[in-house]
């Protein structure tokens, strides 16, 4: 199996270009090669298949728990980087199809032969209702926000978001606690209406960085008055710009970090389909 390896500010993901739609990946296989242990490392797999309607290819994302996701902004960055480097589309514009709807993908720039500035289309961020239930403590205001994946953006009101262990707490409790689960996202309101944030992903857990999570906190943020419509979103892994609107459009880096093979069993092992939510 020849994959290649990229990562949108530290959130990392493999990517299997299988434009003939015949590669059969099962949630397991990416829980193996995911494992960051016994594996190559990942915080998910990407699959490229043949695209429809209209789509140069298809994205498939299954967690890096083997869980099927909608959709990532960095995940959808780091597979249009791969589809161009292969030479299969040529930039500046790849149009994706994905669980979450049609997304197109265009170089802004390219830093270096590694790292290419790319914005996506991530359609629209769809604040709904509060989340009272897990207000109180730090935790100012709750949200629940729909960027084609589930989100639960919470504003923070300490001087500093919580550390790892904080997170996954809080994390891991609305997660479970959510039908079908939940991104969550804690942020806080920094100068000229930035925001800093820590997300726990859904699938995977605490993350570097998460592009629909940023989607989703800058919408928030937009609902409760802390921000305007261009917002810049800091996260440990690196910054990030959202402009919101239908469609919000997500800028940031992809960087690619290797080409990798690993030997693999013949014969399918599972469908992908298998583990859609």
């Amino acid at each position: 199996m020849h994959l290649t390896k990229h990562h949108g500010l530290g959130n990392d993901f493999l990517v299997l270009l299988d434009l003939d739609g015949t590669a059969s990946v099962a949630p397991a296989d990416a829980v193996a090669l995911c494992d960051r242990h016994t594996g190559v490392g990942a915080d998910g797999l990407l699959v490229a298949r043949p695209g429809t309607h209209g789509a140069d290819v298809t994205m498939v994302l299954l967690n890096a728990d083997g869980s099927r996701a909608e959709m990532s902004g960095n995940g959808i960055r780091c597979l249009a980087q791969a589809v161009f480097q292969a030479g299969v589309v040529a930039p500046p514009a790849l149009r994706v199809a994905t669980d979450a709807g049609l997304r197109t993908v265009t170089v802004v720039t390219d830093h270096d032969p590694r790292t290419q500035r790319l914005s996506v289309e991530m359609g629209p961020a769809d604040v709904g209702a509060d989340a009272p239930g897990w207000e109180g403590g730090q935790v100012r205001r709750a949200v629940h926000v729909d960027v084609g994946n589930p989100h639960v953006v919470l504003q923070w009101s300490g001087d500093e978001l919580p550390h790892r262990d904080e997170l996954i707490a809080i994390g891991r409790r609305i997660d479970s606690a959510t039908p079908g689960g939940a991104n969550v996202e804690l942020v806080r309101e920094v100068a000229d209406g930035a925001l800093d944030m820590v997300v726990y992903e859904r699938g995977v857990g605490p993350t570097l960085a998460c592009g629909t999570g940023a989607c989703a906190s800058a919408a928030a943020a937009h609902a409760w008055g802390l921000a305007e419509h261009n917002v810049t979103v800091h996260m440990p892994g690196g910054s990030v710009e959202v402009v919101l609107g239908d469609p919000v459009l997500l800028v940031g880096e992809s960087v690619s970090v290797a080409a990798v093979e690993v030997p693999w069993p013949d014969g399918p092992t599972g469908g992908i389909e298998e583990v859609a939510r």
